[in-house]
């Protein structure tokens, strides 16, 4: 039974309590959410409530007499095995042995879909988590949040929301001439500008250009630097896309910066503003009128020279978004760009929107690797930066996103790479993937002594008595496995996909306690039993579940390692 399952059986039981008159209460006086979860002291129980300190004084009695009143309802509750009260209201309830192992049935049953929930069914979210320029290799901030960016996109998928990534390429501005005149110079023998691009790369990307286009060089300027450019840009592209895909991160939208202003989006947005009242002509400049939403300042949006700011394309992008039907746009930015969550927010009012409903803005910090205990500063390509390249190439992808999402964006991060390479418990990925692993092996064992089919889909639900798995050991893990559906609802409702690395790292431990207190195979002539098939059903339920949070990370689940 599932924590949601049991707060509802909970939910069911004070309702009827309020019908019976037996509580002097409104139906509507229940809380939205009866929170139900594991004590800190498992010798209490295997779950506890506050529902008595909520509804108390509304009922007009203090919590533990509230409690009082529902312990014997609660009592009669299937599966319940004991109501105990503790301080102040608190509610403990201890489950039989067979309700609580009826979880991994259910487990296997549902497979893949164990645990995705539907909090957010029916909302469209955008959710950008790289924003950069396509004339350079992706560099180890865009790192993190091609990790955590994509894994958040995934638990929020797993509470069924329709979610689409989305890439921005920053491919308007000086900056993409000056990538171009570095390659055209590199193809041409001439000094790549001092303030161009120097990375090894560029001499690669004209090498390329030029084999394939030898009529490039001919070309009279300024067509030639154009070509220069625009081939560039492609490769570079190209090659983005190509390291995000072998990073297991895959983008639905590659947004161009340039398309906004060809397409009329800029147009649109500024129509859109000027009829929410928000947009004012000054001094020749045509301002956005963000201070009326707590910015510190208005911001220009043309100058008087009729130049757009970077700032008009952040309003169209914006605009945009809402416009292709998003209920909420989800921005995750470097630390560098923190001033710019004011004027977003901002920006969302002007626009006629709550910023707190359709907008969120998630910073993360910088991150560092280390190596023999020392950071690591210079790329191989890029020769000034570390790529997301160099650090796969270093730990693989699974150590690296693993690593990157494991902790919360706002915090700083230090990578030791000698320690993601490492085949020990102290590296958490592999500390995870060694659990699943390990339990494949057990089963692919069982399988071949002949206790079970090799499929878990073809085993039979009588052989499984979970009335058996009365072990603590068995208790905690299959309470572990029973709050798998709140931690991935958790972690979509916060947008910390790190909660998911915790908890997949807990039921490992806690799966290694119980493998080790508790025989699952028999040894020798010893003949088999039902315990030893009912904690076959409980090895392949952690197995399940660690794969499918692995899975939202985005990472693998070896069955063998």
């Amino acid at each position: 039974m599932t924590p949601q399952e049991l707060a509802q059986q909970i939910r069911i039981a004070v309702n009827g309590a309020i019908s019976a008159g037996i509580l002097n209460l409104e139906i509507a006086d229940v809380p939205d959410e009866i929170v139900v979860e594991r004590p800190k002291n498992l010798d209490h129980g295997d779950w506890a409530t506050n529902i008595a300190m909520q509804i108390g004084k509304k009922a007009g009695l203090n919590p533990r007499a509230a409690a009082e009143i529902l312990q014997p309802i609660l009592e009669q509750l299937p599966g319940v095995e004991a109501i105990e009260i503790a301080g102040p209201g608190f509610i403990n309830i201890r489950l039989s042995a067979a309700s609580q192992g009826e979880l991994a049935r259910d487990i296997i049953a549902k497979g893949a879909s164990f645990g995705r929930g539907t909090q957010l069914v029916g909302k469209k979210i955008n959710v950008e988590f790289i924003s950069a320029n396509p004339t350079g290799p992706l560099h180890l901030g865009h790192t993190r949040w091609a990790a955590v960016g994509d894994a958040i996109a995934r638990v929020l998928e797993a509470e069924g929301a329709q979610t689409a990534r989305e890439f921005y390429i920053n491919d308007l501005g000086v900056q993409m001439d000056k990538f171009g005149a570095s390659v055209k110079a590199a193809a041409i023998g001439e000094t790549i500008p001092e303030d161009g691009y120097h990375g090894a790369y560029i001499p690669d990307l004209a090498k390329e250009i030029v084999s394939a286009s030898p009529e490039i060089i001919n070309l009279p300027e300024p067509e030639r630097s154009d070509a220069f450019r625009d081939a560039a840009y492609a490769l570079q592209l190209a090659d983005q896309k190509r390291v995000l895909e072998n990073f297991n991160t895959h983008f639905d939208v590659w947004y161009s910066e340039r398309s906004l202003h060809t397409s009329g989006a800029v147009d649109r947005a500024f129509e859109k503003l000027k009829s929410e009242g928000h947009m004012f002509v000054e001094d020749g400049a045509t301002w956005l009128r963000t201070s009326d939403f707590d910015d510190d300042k208005d911001r220009v949006l043309i100058k008087a020279d009729g130049a757009l700011t970077y700032f008009a394309s952040d309003t169209a992008y914006y605009v945009d978004k809402r416009n292709r039907g998003f209920d909420l746009c989800i921005y995750l930015l470097g630390a560098d760009h923190h001033g710019y969550v004011n004027r977003l927010r901002a920006l969302a009012s002007c626009a006629g929107d709550n910023p707190d409903d359709h907008l969120q803005i998630l910073v993360g910090q910088m991150v560092k690797m280390l190596k023999n205990g020392e950071e690591v500063r210079l790329s191989k390509r890029a020769g000034n930066i570390i790529t997301l390249e160099d650090l796969v190439d270093e730990v693989g992808v699974d150590a690296a996103r693993y690593s990157l999402i494991r902790y919360p964006v706002d915090s700083p991060l230090v990578l030791d790479l000698d320690l993601l390479v490492s085949s020990t418990n102290d590296n958490p990925v592999y500390y995870v993937q060694y659990a699943h692993a390990r339990i494949a092996s057990v089963v692919r064992n069982a399988a071949d002594l002949g206790l079970i089919p090799a499929n878990t889909a073809d085993w039979d639900p009588v052989t499984f008595n979970p009335s058996l798995l009365t072990d603590e050991r068995e208790g905690a893990l299959l309470g572990l496995l029973a709050d798998y559906p709140r931690v991935v609802a958790s972690a979509a409702e916060l947008r910390e996909p790190h909660r998911i690395a915790r908890y997949v790292e807990e039921v490992a431990s806690s799966y290694h306690t119980f493998y080790a207190a508790c025989r699952v195979l028999p040894q020798g002539d010893e003949e088999v039993t039902e315990l030893n098939i009912s904690r076959l059903w409980l090895c392949a339920a952690t197995r399940q579940v660690i794969a499918n949070g692995l899975d939202l990370l985005g990472v693998s689940a070896p069955e063998r390692m």
